[in-house]
């Protein structure tokens, strides 16, 4: 018997030994198949490429008869990326009302679903306690080199990596659509930048002066000044609907209209007909403009002006203000302007011109109450004598005391004129 002895101690390891060459074998498989989805992530290979390294894996390597990977696809929708064989009623699981509860390893029997009689776990990836994966793990094979508690560490941890790699992606895409909507911003608040005139006239005939600041980065107010001839100055403010990039390209296309019109020396009631017939042709009855446009001609001292349903201009006239409110409806609503009328007045040495939108009068304070019309007008009655500039400032800092708390919630213009 003790001669049997070494003999059966040699076979106890030698059976250990090829025991644990076995288990080695397993976990460099496992290392290998983890190096290979790193690789993969790495590589930016599509996330549909990483859902067959992960089916093979589990597959070829754990023996796992089904798996159903559950992930958020770029608009935060459940979706399978790896359907496979499945059938519809797995594929089209109802994430949202069925697992998002799970934050841990669950037994698919707890569930007491039918439609998942082929699987056995529930696997759960969580970042930062919100859910962001879910994959449903079938019977695992007959393999015993390894145990199932250790197959199931190993499954967990690369499908953190696959999930986590869908969420860095998702990640990384969205920063970059951000940049490239702050660099079409910033163009677009460049372009919008050179529409509006830098140089206003200031001289033996005319003080001219102009705030503007839009909401956000860009707005949809805008302000022009043109001299059409020697004697007459075109003047125009106005609010385009909408805001960003739309706005700004039509306000482009708006000007460059709105100045070819002038020049061709229309009458006014013919430049605002073509004018609303050209905004209608680029907008198609999607967005609208309002404008208040004048020409001034300077020996006659008279000033035509239509207001296209904007905020009446006010005129300063011997401490008297007259709403400047004649016209026709706003822009790009019609195709043929129902009705026009064209408001004409002859102006007086020291007669100021206060343009503004709506962003001033609708200013709000902690009551609700709107600074309104009236609210400019007491305020310029008051200091009607001020230069321009310093004008609009006072009354850009009184609205922003008047507003109390309150935001401003729209762009402000103003462009004012004091005749000489």
């Amino acid at each position: 018997m003790s001669g049997q002895h070494p003999f059966s101690e040699l076979d106890f390891f030698k059976k250990r030994l090829s025991f644990t060459e076995r288990l080695l074998a397993i976990k460099q498989q496992q290392i290998d198949s983890l190096l290979e989805i790193t690789r993969a992530v790495n590589n930016n290979m599509p996330i549909t490429a990483l859902a067959r390294i992960y089916e093979n894996i589990l597959h070829a390597q754990l023996g796992v008869k089904k798996v159903a990977l559950f992930i958020k696809d770029k608009d935060d929708l459940w979706a399978c990326i790896t359907p496979g064989e499945l059938p519809a009623s797995v594929v089209n699981y109802d994430v949202n009302a069925k697992l998002v509860n799970l934050s841990y390893i669950t037994p698919v029997a707890s569930l007491q679903d039918s439609t998942l009689a082929d699987f056995e776990l529930i696997i759960p990836v969580l970042h930062k306690k919100e859910p962001v994966g879910y994959a449903l793990i079938g019977s695992f094979g007959a393999e015993s080199s390894d145990t199932k508690e250790e197959k199931l560490k190993f499954i967990q941890t690369i499908t953190n990596v696959i999930v986590v790699a869908n969420e860095n992606k998702k990640l990384f895409k969205n920063q970059l659509e951000q940049l490239m909507m702050q660099k079409e911003l910033k163009l677009a608040a460049d372009m919008q930048n050179l529409l509006v005139p830098t140089n206003l006239p200031n001289n033996e005939a005319i003080e001219v002066g102009a705030f503007y600041k839009p909401h956000k980065n860009i707005g949809g107010d805008y302000y022009d000044f043109i001299q059409i001839s020697p004697d007459e100055i075109a003047f125009c403010i106005s609010d385009i609907s909408g805001k960003g990039i739309p706005a700004a390209i039509l306000m482009a296309n708006f000007q460059a209209n709105m100045r070819i019109l002038l020049t061709r020396r229309y009458s006014l009631q013919n430049f605002i007909e073509v004018l609303n017939a050209k905004v209608c042709e680029i907008t198609k009855g999607e967005k609208f403009i309002t404008l208040f446009v004048g020409i001034y001609h300077f020996k006659t001292r008279q000033l035509q002006y239509i207001n296209a349903g904007h905020n009446p201009s006010l005129l300063f006239s011997n401490g008297e203000a007259q709403l400047l409110d004649k016209g026709c409806t706003i822009l790009g609503m019609f195709d043929n302007l129902p009705y026009i009328n064209i408001g004409e007045i002859d102006l007086h040495p020291g007669d100021l011109l206060v343009n503004y939108t709506d962003g001033l009068s609708e200013a709000m304070n902690n009551e609700g109450k709107l600074f309104d019309i009236k609210g400019i007008i007491d305020f310029i009655q008051q200091h009607a004598t001020l230069p321009i500039t310093e004008l609009h400032t006072k009354l850009i800092n009184h609205v922003i005391t008047y507003k109390q708390d309150m935001d401003f919630d729209d762009d402000i213009t103003l462009l004012s004129m004091r005749f000489k």
